[in-house]
């Protein structure tokens, strides 16, 4: 089955069945929410004795953990076969099950790249007071193996945080309100419906405009409405018609983002250019003196690109670091040249190479 052929669409069918159907190593992207294989058992009360809805649904009763230990194998084995080798793969629970995905996981050879805390600020109360709340669910980020070269947009995670580093606990309210969807009787049309704003930011750091990804657990759609709203293709695989009624229309109402909207912050990785190149344009010559922005620290060119100071002698880079007593140090913005009075830093002579190579800034 090409992939081409099932973009942006729902598949009414077993998740496994289809996986295995699927073209190898064509999707991007794969989030999966499987069954928890959390049946409460006994019927939970408030404390007003109104009963709690819980998830007794087929989909999520397994007759042992042996068994749903198999299923667990099976549709991760799927899903590994359909990813791409620089593909990752999202599969989200809670203690019920996490552990043991985690651990089949791994048996089939995937690397984990992180586990994310989804800190949920408005959770269930533990209504018997028997437990501690339970407020949160794990998430699994994995890839096929550890060199893959697997999506992570860094920056525009650090963008969405306040131009902070985005953590691995994040901190985002269940699926409640409008956004949740319910059925003809004004009930939850899906027990575990999860909120768009947690697939935002899985989305938006592990994929680009124009990525496949692949939901085998469908449900009531919150992967497809993200990625057609971030300009991302969906593949949904849902076994239950009335999801997958509900998970259309959804879709159906959801408008992409277009144009400079869905850009997002990212790094540019510009051409190198090595200091030698400056000695090739003439822009410097060899014996020319560079100094440090305080005047302080002082190196001579040497023929082949390489400085030399009173201490020390290598790279721009290298001697910059020695002058300085430090690990590191980018030569490009530590040393400056004379040109009459001014002190220019001879960055600006790297981004004029990149100006005329290139046609980079």
């Amino acid at each position: 089955m090409k992939i081409e052929d099932v973009k942006d669409t729902i598949i009414n069918a077993d998740s496994i069945d289809i996986m295995n159907q699927l073209e190898e190593n064509s999707v991007d992207v794969i989030f999966a929410d499987p069954p928890y294989n959390m049946q409460l058992g006994d019927v939970l009360l408030r404390p007003d004795n109104t009963v709690v809805n819980g998830v007794d649904e087929e989909w999520d009763s397994f007759e042992s953990l042996a068994a749903y230990d198999e299923y667990t194998k099976k549709w991760l084995s799927a899903a590994k076969r359909v990813l791409k080798d620089d593909g990752c793969l999202w599969v989200i629970g809670s203690y019920h099950n996490i552990f043991r995905v985690g651990y089949i996981l791994q048996n089939l050879g995937f690397w984990i790249l992180n586990d994310v805390i989804w800190n949920k600020t408005n959770p269930m109360p533990n209504f018997k007071g028997t437990r501690f709340t339970n407020a949160h669910e794990t998430l699994i980020w994995a890839v096929k193996n550890p060199k893959a070269k697997y999506t992570f947009n860094y920056e525009a995670m650090k963008a969405l945080n306040d131009d902070t580093q985005m953590r691995s606990i994040w901190k985002l309210p269940i699926c409640t309100g409008k956004e949740r969807l319910k059925n003809g009787s004004g009930e939850k049309l899906h027990p575990t419906q999860k909120p768009e704003a947690l697939l935002y930011r899985i989305l938006l750091a592990s994929t680009k405009p124009g990525d496949v990804v692949l939901d085998p657990f469908f449900g009531t759609g919150t992967t497809g409405a993200v990625a057609k709203k971030l300009g991302r293709h969906y593949i949904g695989i849902e076994r239950d018609p009335s999801y997958v009624a509900g998970a259309r229309e959804r879709l159906a109402e959801i408008t992409p983002i277009e144009g400079e909207a869905m850009e997002y912050t990212c790094k540019k990785k510009m051409p190198r250019v090595p200091f030698g190149a400056v000695l090739e344009h003439g822009m410097l010559q060899p014996g020319d003196v560079l100094t440090d922005a305080s005047g302080k620290h002082t190196a001579v060119i040497r023929s082949d690109g390489s400085i030399k100071s009173n201490s020390a002698e290598g790279s721009i880079h290298q001697v910059g670091a020695a002058e300085q007593n430090a690990a590191a140090c980018n030569g490009w913005e530590y040393w400056y040249y004379k040109n009459g009075k001014e002190l220019i830093c001879i960055d600006a002579l790297r981004k004029q190479i990149r100006a005329e190579l290139y046609g980079a800034e």
